[in-house]
């Protein structure tokens, strides 16, 4: 099948997606626990993003499945997301492969009603997966007709796997979380750092993996940054998923909320304060702001899947720089202010596509944003733009002439499931 067959396929799966829009958003709300907001927002963005894979025509219409014709691509999605995980999907098909898909159980309502539009469209050569995440895995890597492996999941299930997929030969791409940098000096635009930490935070409840979660800001503005968003953060409406007005539901996950209990239990511990928020009722955390957090507190060491902002002072760039570094997770960053933070943006930033590297490189990000908001420096991320981070944030383990390799920083899933066709 042509290149051109297939965008066409793909703009019929972007005509399918808003019709599907008030299911999408009744599935996610109930098993996902998504605001019907974001839901209707993402199915939105993500057509648009279908779209934007005209813009790659030239690139993409010119590769070939990394296996070779017929060759399929193992496909793990994560449960934060409904319509969004169609661009993943898309990126591996558009380059010539079949895809077996894995959705989270979390979300196999959202993966059964997609199911039943997919298969029309795309008959067997994209099929979804029914079992669980261990057998996915195992016989994906035995399966001689799989070339690559994508998994979008948390890094210490994967990491377990490189010895089976060096010995299998195949490749795989992880993405990954990440614990991003939010960074404001005194100089910046406040109502632009505010506004953009309103969104990119409290977006999904904070269940995403590009949501600011360590949150600096220079200590001549952070009382007045702090009054400003607990302004802001106690007026979020706190509700129903299915309810158009509610800006905060449910977590969908126990674990993530449980670990969220253990990590305001621990800031409090060590000297932390509360200024709004820190009620949990079951699944359900209210909007959160920590002051006063510091480096080795679990709320800025492990990522918060959810709407809990910790917050520190930092008085220098070299400071703010070292601590941003010292982490495990290098995933994005966002930096507000003049000339010094554009300085800490060049810092922070890894390269522009993923390379070879001799071992997992902590200190640099995939993604850094300077005074430009979430909405702009993401635009068009995993389809025209590459994506991913560093250290345990994103990597790829491959066999390149029988030798194997990482590689780590931003990367274009079509490219990395394909190669140019000669």
């Amino acid at each position: 099948m042509s290149f051109e067959a297939r965008f066409a396929k793909i703009m019929d799966l972007s005509r399918a997606l808003p019709a599907l829009k008030d299911r999408l958003i009744s599935l996610a709300a109930r098993d996902l626990k998504f605001t019907a907001k974001d839901t209707a927002h993402e199915v939105d963005l993500t057509v648009d993003r279908l779209h934007l894979f005209a813009q790659a025509r030239d690139r993409l219409a010119k590769r070939r499945p990394l296996g070779g014709p017929g060759s399929w691509v193992s496909l793990m999605l994560s449960y934060n997301g409904s319509a969004w995980l169609n661009t993943v999907i898309a990126s591996c098909y558009l380059v010539g492969n079949k895809v077996l898909v894995k959705f989270s159980s979390k979300g196999a309502e959202v993966r059964g009603l997609l199911e039943s539009v997919y298969a029309p469209i795309f008959g067997n050569d994209i099929v979804f997966y029914h079992g669980g995440g261990r057998s996915f895995m195992e016989e994906s890597l035995a399966n001689p007709e799989i070339s690559a492996v994508v998994v979008f999941g948390f890094d210490a299930h994967t990491l377990p796997y490189q010895e089976a997929v060096r010995n299998s030969g195949k490749k795989l791409v992880f993405e990954g979380p990440g614990v991003d940098p939010f960074i404001v000096f005194a100089d910046a635009d406040l109502d632009l750092a505010l506004n953009d930490l309103m969104t990119a935070k409290f977006i999904y409840s904070g269940q995403t993996c590009t949501a600011p979660k360590r949150i600096f800001i220079h200590q001549a503005i952070y009382d007045e940054f702090l009054s400003r968003l607990v302004e802001r953060v106690r007026r979020l409406t706190v509700g129903e998923p299915e309810d158009l007005r509610t800006d905060i539901s449910p977590v969908a996950s126990d674990l993530a909320v449980e670990r969220i209990k253990l990590y305001l239990e621990d800031a409090l511990l060590k000297g932390a304060r509360v200024l709004a928020g820190g009620k949990i009722d079951g699944n359900l955390v209210y909007p959160t702001v920590v002051r006063d957090a510091t480096d080795e507190m679990l709320g800025m060491r492990e990522e918060v899947f959810g709407p809990v902002a910790f917050t520190t002072a930092f008085a220098t760039r070299e400071e703010v720089v070292a601590r941003a570094r010292n982490h495990k997770y290098g995933l994005r960053a966002s930096v507000f202010g003049g000339p010094e933070a554009q300085r800490v943006a060049q810092d922070l930033k890894g390269e522009d596509y993923c390379h070879p590297v001799p071992d997992y490189t902590f200190g640099k990000f995939g993604t850094v944003s300077v005074n430009e908001p979430r909405s702009e420096s993401w635009k068009g991320a995993l389809v025209v733009k590459p994506a991913g981070g560093y250290g345990y944030s994103g990597w790829i383990w491959e066999t390149v002439d029988g030798r194997f390799r990482l590689k780590q920083g931003p990367k274009l899933i079509s490219l990395e499931t394909s190669t140019p066709d000669e």
